[in-house]
């Protein structure tokens, strides 16, 4: 089972089209995927259906249950989408509140990564969506997974985030046995702006070559088409330019060894 979590601490810049797309691709390809929605805002939880002010069960949950040092089985959150393969764990406004009831509790940080190793052999994949800042739940998410993947806009702004979130991994790096592996995706390319291929070439001179990958996300009418339908666009329309380009980047991500 292999976890990635999908974080930039700026929101606009693809995290969740990039973890509903490469899920897409993987359930469409058989294997059983799991998403996990962690950010309050709740925009994976909504584009599949729900509605994350009045979520009875969600990730909120199961956080409580663990503050409250309860058993929790974390089944009994997962719903299954309409999509074979495909899985979400739900959020709920509800954690943004998290920071302040749990922030200074001890082991708090540990808590997802404890609950998705009770899924080994459940699913192949995991994919999580963080919030666009550093807090208790983004810190569950780089503890739990294998594989950070950073999505930046090509845009001179959203440097800036991956800054911030570079600055994240190297204090993270510190209370870690081995360095978390991240890659950066470049999205919302756009070939025929000057500002998207100037930003480009920023990246490729500033970051860690083995790190910035070499596919580019493409601006793609159809991610909104596929959003507004709530299907992920691998399902919706899978020869699309934005399809084709998370499918070469998912070759690309699969190839790399796991590292536990």
């Amino acid at each position: 089972m292999k976890i990635w979590a999908v974080a930039n601490q700026k929101g606009g810049v693809g995290k969740t089209t990039t973890a509903i797309s490469l899920a897409g691709w993987l359930s469409a390809k058989n294997k059983r995927t799991l998403v996990v929605d962690l950010d309050p805002h709740g925009s994976m939880t909504s584009y599949f259906g729900l509605d994350p002010d009045s979520l009875e069960k969600s990730v909120y949950q199961v956080f409580q249950k663990a503050a409250a040092k309860q058993a929790m089985d974390i089944n009994e959150v997962i719903q299954a989408t309409r999509f074979d393969n495909l899985f979400l764990l739900p959020a709920s406004t509800a954690i943004a509140t998290l920071d302040k009831q749990l922030g200074t509790k001890e082991g708090m940080g540990l808590v997802l990564a404890k609950q998705l190793l009770g899924l080994k052999g459940q699913f192949d994949y995991i994919f999580v969506d963080c919030p666009p800042m550093l807090g208790v739940l983004m810190i569950n998410a780089l503890a739990a997974c294998n594989q950070l993947l950073i999505p930046v806009q090509t845009e001179h702004l959203a440097l800036k985030g991956l800054d911030r979130m570079l600055s994240t991994i190297n204090m993270i790096n510190r209370a870690r046995k081995s360095p978390l592996n991240y890659a950066i995706i470049p999205t919302m390319f756009d070939r025929r702006t000057r500002a998207a291929i100037e930003c480009l070439r920023i990246m490729q001179k500033k970051y860690d070559p083995k790190a910035l990958k070499r596919t580019l996300i493409p601006v793609d009418t159809k991610f909104r088409e596929a959003s507004r339908d709530g299907v992920p666009l691998p399902i919706y329309s899978p020869q699309s330019r934005g399809s084709v380009a998370y499918n070469l980047l998912l070759d690309a991500l699969l190839a790399e060894p796991i590292h536990e």
